[in-house]
């Protein structure tokens, strides 16, 4: 089974959320997290930080990241790895692998026609809600 992580980065006050516009399938021109794929053998964690580095710049040094929760995608033969971290200082995001962006809280992240992943963004943000004294 494939698996991926996805990563909820918070801006150090805590005010806005990284988001990028996907520039290929799937989800080609909705908006998502970062993340990406889980190579075999992989520590997961590891895994998590090295994606967030390669799509953002943001270093492990950078971002505390605490494993929020999975998806399992059984018919399609793979999972999802939530990972939700605030960064302890100003950055500069940077990455061409899709456009990144900063984003405030009052969206509908349920909003399919906008955001990537069946509704999945909106249940995530809602968790992050529930726990964000634990988790930001």
């Amino acid at each position: 089974m494939q698996g991926y992580n996805l990563v909820a980065v918070f801006s150090k006050d805590c005010t806005k959320m990284l988001m990028c516009k996907r520039l290929k399938d799937p989800y080609k021109g909705l908006i998502n997290m970062v993340g990406g794929k889980i190579e075999e053998n992989e520590d997961h964690e590891t895994a998590a930080y090295r994606e967030l580095f390669e799509e953002t710049g943001i270093t492990r040094e950078q971002i505390r990241l605490t494993h929020l929760m999975d998806f399992t995608y059984h018919l399609d033969n793979c999972y999802v790895e939530v990972y939700v971290g605030r960064l302890n200082c100003e950055v500069t995001v940077k990455g061409d692998e899709n456009t990144l962006f900063w984003s405030g809280f009052d969206h509908d992240f349920f909003d399919m026609k906008e955001y990537a992943g069946e509704g999945n963004i909106g249940h995530i943000m809602e968790h992050i809600r529930l726990f964000k004294e634990q988790l930001l």
